[in-house]
């Protein structure tokens, strides 16, 4: 079993620059820190809000060995617990998304009231406290319609990124939305190659032709560090959005954590589709014209989404083994948007649905050859692979620090 100290000296031996050890992509025990220090102690993205529209709708999310409840209350308001019976620790939701009116153990039936409560239990005495038995929580925060929780007994701050977040999607009303569509897939690939794989766009010309119709291929509008007066286009593009209200330039965390950049489609294009033309009549945004562009966000390590101004589309990245990723993706239309109507669902969803399995396949390989033993890290592509340099120093950072301090408590 790989200790603190050999995953330290894994971090100083990476070359800057270069890809990482073959073991943070293969190392059982490697995924195991990155569990216990980054996804166990980070804000994760979970669900879209209106995936959970009415009060006692639910879904469960597995992270690591966690298994979460994230439930609409008959207050309205969001909640998370962890899938467990204050009994005897039954799992108390069995399927992945529902609706009902009480959270009930089917295992011995002690009943909870969707804000937690212990409302029933039958037969524990008469010296039985309901209110000390009720769900353990889980932090949950609904983010201008994106659901996050955090497991960490004490969450980290979380204001700056939801201060940022409010602003940025102002203009695009989740609020008002609705899942037209979701997929679910598990890529055999390490958590952090779906990622680096997701910050260039180096391997798109030679992988997505459904994507490249529309997605500009140019590191500088889309890719790593980004800024003003890197191109003329995307100033262009921002400066038109931000004349109408809508907040469109570059903006990152400063541990890099977080990013905000509304980058232009490619020529006249208005959506992510076939022919670039908008995939729905009845937009969930208030932009007045239809070349709006594209919204990107990340927020490490669980999720990027694109907002256009005809639709938005959410991405859930979650850790399944060393080698196995689960990539959930939504597809939000306004609520009202009705299908056959003002969209056509395979017009909606074909290009991701093309770019995520295309997606697949390229981590898939790049797994395989890291698995070889005659994997040697290699340099990225300052020009192409600037975002993907951004996530890998993030993620050592992230982690080094994280191993650091239990360095120094331990020595107290």
């Amino acid at each position: 079993m790989l200790q603190d100290i050999d995953v330290q000296s894994l971090i100083a031996s990476r070359k800057p620059g270069h890809s990482l050890p073959r073991a943070f992509y293969t190392d059982p025990d490697i995924l195991q820190a990155d569990l216990d220090r980054i996804f166990y102690r980070s804000w994760l993205f979970a669900v879209p809000a209106c995936d959970i529209p009415k009060a006692g709708n639910y879904v469960t999310h597995k992270v690591g060995l966690h298994s979460i409840i994230i439930v609409r209350g008959a207050d309205g308001q969001i909640r998370a617990f962890h899938n467990s019976c204050r009994h005897r620790g039954s799992a108390l939701c069995r399927q992945h998304k529902g609706t009902s009116p009480k959270i009930v153990c089917p295992y011995h039936q002690w009943t909870y009231e969707l804000d937690g409560r212990l409302l029933w239990a039958r037969d524990m005495g008469a010296d039985f406290d309901p209110s000390q038995h009720g769900l353990n929580p889980v932090h949950c925060r609904d983010v201008a319609g994106l659901v996050y929780i955090c497991l960490a007994d004490n969450a980290p701050d979380f204001e700056a990124f939801a201060s940022e977040a409010a602003r940025y999607l102002a203009p695009h009303d989740l609020a008002n939305s609705k899942v037209a569509y979701g997929s679910t897939i598990v890529e055999k690939g390490n958590w952090k190659l779906v990622w680096e794989n997701n910050r260039e766009c180096y391997h798109c010309a030679g992988n997505h032709p459904s994507l490249t119709r529309t997605f500009p291929e140019d590191p500088k509008l889309s890719g790593g560090v980004g800024g003003a007066g890197l191109s003329d286009v995307l100033d262009q593009h921002v400066a038109r959005c931000e004349r109408i209200g809508a907040p469109s330039a570059f903006r990152i965390d400063p541990a890099g954590r977080w990013r905000f950049v509304r980058m232009p489609l490619l020529g006249t294009a208005e959506s992510y589709t076939m022919d670039g033309k908008a995939a729905v009549a009845k937009p969930n945004s208030s932009f007045p014209f239809r070349d709006a562009g594209a919204l990107l966000c990340f927020n490490y390590p669980s999720t990027w989404c694109h907002f256009l101004g005809d639709h938005a589309i959410t991405f859930r990245v979650t850790p399944v083994s060393a080698t196995e990723t689960e990539v959930e993706t939504r597809w939000l239309v306004h609520k009202d948007a009705v299908e056959g109507v003002d969209y056509d669902l395979k017009r909606l969803t074909e290009v991701w649905v093309n770019t995520n399995d295309e997606d697949r396949v390229v981590v898939e390989n790049n797994q395989q050859g890291i698995l070889s033993p005659g994997y040697r890290p290699g340099p990225y592509s300052a020009a192409q692979e600037s975002g993907v340099i951004q996530f890998v120093d993030w993620y050592l950072d992230t982690l080094g620090a994280s191993l650091a301090d239990r360095t120094l408590i331990a020595a107290e």
